[in-house]
């Protein structure tokens, strides 16, 4: 088990550049560009707990950015749930044998939902980008194996992000905006 208070401690790990393979289905000018996740996920990279988890696989996803109605339809279809989502993530269930680009690895593929995103951003009254930042290294800390099913792990997961949204100089996600 990991102890929360142990993330806050950023390393130098080193690793190759993260592979986000970007692709959108939305037309928001607010959505991210194409070299931005990548930095994003690198700032996660840096924290001791998140460079750990990834047991020197190579940090390649694919990230699908849609609006509301698709992200309806995979939310019904992968999680029984009525309703658009923030972001979803399908960690890889590859062989152990395929480790690296060569060999097609991937951690897996996130989607996220510009409307459902930006209207989160807009709620909490915080700029997009931050909003969009978050929830792609949330989603990416599920495909490492992180979750928020009890307290304790969300605690772990909370703390992580806070972290790396802090290497970005974005404020904590989970204090209140006023």
């Amino acid at each position: 088990m990991i102890d929360p208070a142990t993330v806050i401690e950023t390393g130098n790990q080193t690793s190759n550049p993260p592979e986000v393979a970007l692709e959108s289905n939305s037309s928001s000018a607010e959505q991210p560009q194409f070299d931005e996740p990548p930095s994003w996920i690198q700032a996660a990279i840096a924290i001791p707990a998140v460079y750990s988890a990834l047991h020197n696989k190579p940090v390649i996803f694919s990230l699908y950015i849609c609006h509301a109605a698709e992200a309806l339809t995979f939310n019904q279809e992968y999680r029984n749930k009525p309703y658009a989502t923030n972001v979803l993530s399908f960690p890889a269930e590859l062989p152990d044998f395929i480790q690296s680009a060569t060999d097609g690895f991937t951690l897996g593929d996130l989607i996220c939902c510009s409307d459902v995103i930006e209207q989160e951003a807009r709620a909490q009254n915080k700029p997009s980008k931050h909003h969009y930042a978050h929830m792609i290294i949330h989603g990416f800390l599920h495909l490492l194996g992180f979750d928020h099913i009890n307290d304790t792990d969300a605690q772990l997961m909370e703390s992580i992000e806070i972290q790396a949204l802090k290497n970005l100089k974005i404020p904590s996600p989970y204090e209140a905006v006023v």
